[in-house]
């Protein structure tokens, strides 16, 4: 367990340590943020006093090496938009926002998959099936963005019952969480979907029914327990998805998360703030994944970690 966690945690490393090298890069070939800082008349000169004064009239190889010096020592520096704001200040106060919102669509999604998958397996409905599954992939079909659209112009618009920007209140978290947990909920339906009808053909399903369980005893005890695993993988990177943030559902909403502060600070060119929320959105990742490699050891004893 300790050799593995060890290279795992070097993998982390890497990981991050790409992300924030491809972030550097691509942020710098998108130009220099001086001009969209001053205001529209600003002159040519003023513009490249600012770029110098911000350093990025350096060599880019030495901007670089600062910049990993700097992350090595903790300092992912300043908002160029909000002087004197720790970037990873910025990133953090949203962070909640986001967490609180992914986490809750993330388990309404999930949870509802379950209860409709042993719905459809426990009755052994054909109608049920078709509801969820068939009525899933229309919801699917409607990007995340336009469904969020029309929730709000249905609820708040038009019955006036919901809030449709910001956070103000548990009210608020109704459209946003309804719009990433019916597609989530579409994902886990069908994958739970496919793995309880294969579970249903192996021998200990049928050892199971010759003991003289009932049917919805094995399904619950026997089936759903193997099912359920091959379930985390894809659990795990949508589950690490959506804490990064839901960029777009955010947008829609108004809601006060890191995607919307990601999406203000590249349009600006707020090199700091992007690469701090691109580290931030990296770990997350990484530990989540090594979490669920974690979780796969636990319940299936089957799994060795080495």
């Amino acid at each position: 367990m300790t050799t593995y966690l060890t290279r795992r945690l070097l993998q982390a490393l890497a990981t991050v340590f790409c992300v924030l090298t491809i972030a550097f890069v691509l942020g710098r070939a998108s130009g220099k943020p001086a001009a969209l800082l001053l205001t529209d008349g600003a002159t040519a000169q003023q513009i490249d006093e600012l770029n110098e004064r911000l350093g990025f009239n350096r060599p880019v190889l030495d901007q670089y090496l600062d910049y990993l010096g700097g992350v090595l020592r903790g300092d992912f520096g300043t908002s160029y938009r909000n002087p004197g704001t720790p970037a990873v200040a910025m990133i953090a106060e949203r962070l909640p926002a986001t967490m609180t919102l992914a986490l809750t669509a993330f388990a309404v999604g999930l949870a509802l998959a379950v209860i409709a998958a042993l719905l459809i397996h426990i009755t052994g409905s054909p109608v049920l099936r078709a509801i969820f599954v068939w009525g899933g992939s229309l919801r699917q079909s409607i990007p995340d963005f336009f469904f969020g659209v029309l929730l709000v112009l249905v609820f708040s618009v038009s019955l006036a019952l919901l809030p449709s920007l910001g956070y103000t209140g548990p009210a608020s978290f109704v459209l946003p969480v309804a719009t990433i947990a019916t597609a989530q909920f579409v994902l886990y339906v069908r994958l739970l979907d496919a793995a309880l009808s294969e579970q249903s053909t192996q021998e200990y399903v049928r050892t199971a029914y010759a003991r003289g369980k009932s049917h919805p005893a094995v399904v619950m005890t026997e089936m759903f327990p193997n099912a359920l695993l091959p379930i985390l993988t894809v659990a795990g990177l949508n589950l690490a998805g959506l804490l990064g943030g839901a960029v777009i559902v955010e947008q829609v909403f108004a809601w006060p998360g890191v995607g919307e502060v990601l999406i203000t600070a590249v349009s600006q060119r707020d090199f700091a703030v992007v690469q701090a929320g691109l580290l931030v959105v990296a770990m997350i990742f990484v530990l989540v994944n090594i979490l669920v490699d974690l979780l796969y050891s636990v319940l299936d004893p089957r799994v060795r970690l080495a």
